[in-house]
Order: C-alpha cells, then structure tokens, then sequence
C-alpha cells in the first residue's frame, strides 16, 4: 500500500509529516498491511511571499494549496497543524483523525532573561497578534516587532536585533529544539490559539475504506474534544487567526473545561471566560463560552464591529 501525504516543505512542516507517516506504517504494521508513506511537498503562496501573514492568515494562506492538491488526487492525505485551519469544513474532505496534542504552551525564547526579566523597552518578535496582545498586557512597557520565517530565522534575531521571540512550543519540541525555550509562558499569562500543538489529519470524503480506517486509528479522543470546545468559539465570535483570540480546553473524567480569552490589540482591555461540561458536548461548551465573551463586549475588543 502506498501513499502520498501532502505537506509544505518546511522542516517543522515534514518533521510532523513524517511523526504522521510513521504512525500509519505503524498502524498498517499492526493489522498485517504493508504500507509505505511518501511525503509530497507541495508549495503555498505563504512559503514564498514575504509579506506579513497578518490577515492573510485567517484565509487559510498555508491550507487552500494543499487542500487542492488533495482533491485533484495528487496525494492521498494531509498533515496541517491545525491552528492554521479554518473553522468551516472544507468541501470533499474530512479531518479524520486528530492525534495526541503536543506541548500547547507559547515559548519565549531570549539569551537568559524570563519575560519578568526583560528590561523596559525590551523588543520582542512574534507574527501572531495574539501573542502581541498578551504580551503588551503582561508587559505594557515592551515593543513587539513584527516577524515572519522558519523557526531558525527567528530565533537568529535574538542575537542581532532583538531581545526575544515567542515561537510555538509544539513547534520546538516536534524539531526536538524545545532546549530553545528559555520559558514556556503559563497559561494565565498568555492563552494559546486554538488548536495550538494539535494536528489534523484531512483526507477526501471518498477515500479509501482502509485509508480512513488506518488514520481513524491516530485520532486521540480528548484532544479531539478540546479542539471541538475551542474550534467552536472561535467560529461564533467570528475570528481567524489575525484576531487577539486565545482557546485553551482540556478535558479530565469526561469533564472538559475551557478558558477563552479575547484581548484587543493594545493590551489594555481583556475578557476571559471559564465554561465547563461534558466532553461529548465539547462543540456547545465552545459556542456557550464565546457567547458569553459577546455579551460582554468582546466584539469591540477585537475591533469586528
């Protein structure tokens, strides 16, 4: 059994590919299958602009390319990370497995100082206005800098003209880089993006039985549920990844719980909500969650309307 796995050609793109390659050979391995999984790097308009991803991002600037590539039958699956994933379902395709999440905390990465530690007028890096929003709120007196490229880019300008980066801590640790992180920030002070250190696997709605059942046998039910809870206030309030929105749910006993946050963009005004329930509800505990942050103003903190 052959198969092609689509994916961008970064080195965190096809490390992760390749973690996802390797558990399906496993997989196929287990019920006397002999499969063999090939990675198929497939170029994005992101991977070659060098503009700001800033709104960009929110249209899926990493997944359309490879989701068309899908669909015209030029490889048999897909890994994103699931972060970059637009909320609506894609037309021909499921997620059909979403694996065990990875670290799903931001990394601040500096030559020694904690983000406590940085001086005043410290500059730090980061392409997510997310992560600016939160730092502004954690550190008004700071100046965030807006950047882009692969994880080795960045962290390079530590060392010329910045003083830190945040980078994905799932990121680092995937590249078994995470010795990069000088602090992996807690989550009250910076709550991750929805999806962050999660995967998806996407394959076409017509797939091949054993194809789907072989993926089906990655996906990890809780972080499935939490991903459903923060998946779906994010749709409700609307938002893609430009906006300063951050979702972060687990789930323990059956009970899930989930912390949304929406900062707007100067840091000065934050809302945070807590909801709780069933896991098997994940997707109505999203949606309660983010309702309530409307309620409460939090349409205008994002600046939608």
């Amino acid at each position: 059994m052959h198969l092609r796995l689509g994916t961008r050609g970064s080195a965190l793109a096809t490390t992760q590919s390749q973690h996802v390659a390797d558990a399906i050979v496993a997989a196929a391995a287990e019920r006397g299958i002999e499969a063999e999984v090939e990675l198929d790097i497939v170029t994005t308009h992101g991977d070659v602009s060098r503009a700001s991803l800033v709104g960009l991002s929110q249209t899926g600037v990493f997944v359309n390319a490879l989701r068309d590539h899908l669909l015209d039958g030029g490889c048999d699956l897909l890994v994103h990370s699931l972060k970059d994933i637009p909320v609506e379902p894609a037309e021909g395709l499921d997620v059909a497995a979403i694996p065990p999440r990875e670290e799903p905390r931001d990394a601040l990465c500096t030559m020694g100082p904690l983000l406590a530690e940085l001086p005043s007028g410290a500059r730090i890096g980061t392409g997510s206005p997310r992560r600016a929003a939160q730092l502004r709120r954690a550190r008004a007196d700071v100046e965030i800098v807006d950047i882009r490229g692969n994880v080795d880019t960045r962290l390079a300008r530590i060392e010329a003209d910045l003083d830190a980066v945040v980078l994905a801590g799932a990121g680092l640790s995937r590249l078994g880089r995470l010795e990069s992180a000088t602090e992996l920030i807690p989550l009250d002070v910076m709550v991750p993006a929805p999806g962050q250190g999660a995967l998806a696997v996407e394959i076409r709605h017509d797939a091949d039985p054993v194809l789907r059942e072989l993926v089906a046998s990655l996906d990890d039910a809780s972080t499935r549920a939490s991903v459903t809870a923060e998946r779906a206030a994010l749709a409700v309030l609307e938002a893609g990844c430009s906006a300063p929105v951050g979702a972060y749910a687990t789930v323990e006993g059956g009970e899930l719980s989930l912390h949304l946050r929406v900062t707007n963009t100067a840091g000065t005004l934050q809302l945070n909500e807590i909801a709780r329930g069933p896991a098997l509800e994940a997707s109505a505990v999203g949606r309660a969650a983010a309702h309530a942050l409307l309620g409460r103003g939090a349409a205008r903190l994002m600046g939608a309307r």
